[in-house]
């Protein structure tokens, strides 16, 4: 048992990627590593952490900081329930823990956004506690060597894997031991293994019985739901109308135009739009092509028709709508979905 760690913390300490949040022992720092890199990539997501760092180099000073301004810096991430839940647990230690990061697993788990394996990355990297953690790369790597067939996508696999690595965690130095094996996941025992290069296959399960293909199981279907948004840029004097979207629906806090959902042709929604501006004079400049852009688990297909408004039009309707004018300027520093970004690009404002 003991060889597994040391060979595994070995291979870690010559092979590991220069990554800033590996040197400190800053729960804040490694916190939100852990979170921004959920759903993300290590280059896609330092740029990210470094701001935040910059701008929030505290817990206190993201708890004191506003929601639209934590969402501006996450702007192009995605998965924006992140930077909420952020927010909503940095205020949780300012209020429940005195501004202290708590210190154990049972602790960091009340966090909101915050999981068993991110507790876990926590617990032993920053306060030494011998609580494994099992991510999408340990997962692999665990199956393949350890010879684990239970289903991943299953909830209860999860302490299998768990009762099995606590076996072998490093004692001494569980935070390298964990950050081994996702770090071996990640770069070695890939989806499309890397197996001629790897310290443990010798004694590898998957590759003794070629079975790297088959581990790990993973038996889960996902439903994805086609949607159609149509989106009207409605715009005066080089000043646009965009609200803040709802708290039911996706990139909740974010700000769009204003939107028609359904499967229409343009006919269909410029009748539509006609209903909406009942008595305003505007003009039709141009209606973009169909984009595709894809989230977990639903397919947007949007469409921009970008109106010109009459100089004396009546926009009262539009706070109804929760419509509110912005300048090219103000527009920047608004928090958006990645859509309505790169749409703003093509039109130059960047």
């Amino acid at each position: 048992m003991d060889s597994f760690a040391e060979r595994l913390i070995g291979w870690y300490t010559v092979n590991k990627r220069d990554l800033p949040w590996r040197l400190t022992k800053d729960p804040y720092a490694v916190w939100l590593s852990e979170i921004i890199l959920q759903q993300t990539r290590v280059d896609q997501g330092l740029p990210y952490w470094e701001r935040f760092m910059e701008n929030f180099p505290s817990v206190e000073a993201l708890a004191n900081a506003s929601e639209e301004n934590i969402l501006r810096l996450w702007q192009g991430l995605g998965y924006y329930s992140r930077a909420r839940n952020l927010h909503a647990a940095a205020n949780y230690i300012k209020n429940e823990f005195n501004g202290v990061f708590p210190k154990t697993f049972q602790e960091i788990l009340l966090l909101k956004g915050v999981g068993p394996y991110t507790a876990a990355a926590i617990a032993s990297i920053c306060f030494g506690e011998t609580t494994p953690v099992v991510d999408g790369n340990v997962f692999r790597f665990a199956s393949r060597y350890f010879g684990i067939k239970e289903n991943i996508a299953s909830s209860k696999t999860r302490k299998t894997f768990e009762n099995i690595l606590q076996d072998y965690i490093s004692k001494e130095n569980p935070g390298n031991f964990n950050q081994a094996m996702m770090e071996f996941g990640a770069r070695v025992c890939t989806p499309t293994p890397n197996c001629s290069f790897c310290a443990f296959q010798v004694d590898c399960y998957a590759f003794k019985r070629d079975l790297q293909k088959e581990l790990p199981v993973k038996r889960k279907k996902i439903n994805v739901r086609d949607r159609f948004f149509h989106y009207l840029v409605l715009k005066s004097k080089n000043r646009y109308y965009m609200k803040v979207r709802r708290s039911d629906d996706v990139w909740t806090g974010l700000y769009d135009f204003y939107l028609i959902e359904g499967e229409m042709n343009e006919d269909e929604v410029l009748n539509e739009s006609n209903k909406f501006l009942s008595g305003i004079d505007f003009t039709v400049e141009q209606v973009s092509k169909k984009v595709k852009h894809i989230l977990s688990h639903q397919r947007i297909h949007a469409r921009f028709y970008e109106l010109e408004l009459n100089e004396n039009s009546n926009t009262s309707v539009f706070q109804k709508a929760g419509l509110h004018a912005f300048s090219h300027d103000e527009i920047l520093n608004l928090p958006k979905p990645k859509l309505i970004v790169n749409y703003l690009d093509q039109l130059g404002i960047k």
